[in-house]
């Protein structure tokens, strides 16, 4: 069996990224700059977070599922991700916010100053253009998105185990890597 590999964490001007002791961070991630990781987070393979040239914030028990792309715009906006946030695989996160107890789908695309309220979900491939606001408890879906209906009971009492999940996993794979 092969040693795993490191992730890649990158300064830029200077600025390292910080990550609690405790978050799982896949072999194959890049995290680059003026990052912040909370505890518990489980940033998975080939995902990348890029805060060059502005900032990202990632809130405790998030998780960023595998090949997924954060990035940030130039001055106007950041990247802010908040606690207990699912992002499915593929999908771009860009100088957006994204409150606590969010969920995107693979493959979404949130663009710049775009705001995904508390317990909103994006459906698989959606697309939320430059400055929308997805209200709490609303599903959105489309290219480009729009309102579908609201996120059901059902769904939003299923978050919390899925959180749980993904912090469980997260923690399996980081003791397996720390070996």
């Amino acid at each position: 069996m092969s040693s795993p590999q490191s992730p890649v964490i990158l300064p830029w001007n200077g600025v390292y990224p910080v990550i609690a002791p405790d978050a799982f961070v896949a072999p194959s991630a890049t995290i680059v700059g003026d990052t912040q990781i909370g505890a518990k987070a489980s940033i998975w393979f080939n995902v990348v977070l890029r805060g060059d040239v502005n900032y990202i914030r990632v809130g405790e028990r998030t998780n960023i599922q595998d090949g997924t792309v954060v990035h940030v715009s130039s001055k106007d906006h950041p990247t802010i991700i908040g606690t207990d946030v699912l992002i499915g695989h593929m999908a771009m996160i860009h100088a957006c916010t994204l409150e606590d107890g969010c969920f995107v789908g693979m493959s979404a695309t949130v663009m710049d100053g775009a705001v995904v309220e508390k317990g909103a979900m994006i459906a698989a491939g959606a697309l939320i253009a430059p400055g929308k606001r997805v209200i709490a408890g609303q599903l959105w879906a489309g290219t480009p998105a729009k309102f579908i209906r609201d996120v059901t009971p059902e769904e939003a009492a299923s978050f919390p185990d899925q959180i749980q999940r993904y912090v469980d996993l997260g923690q399996s794979y980081r003791d397996l890597v720390s070996g």
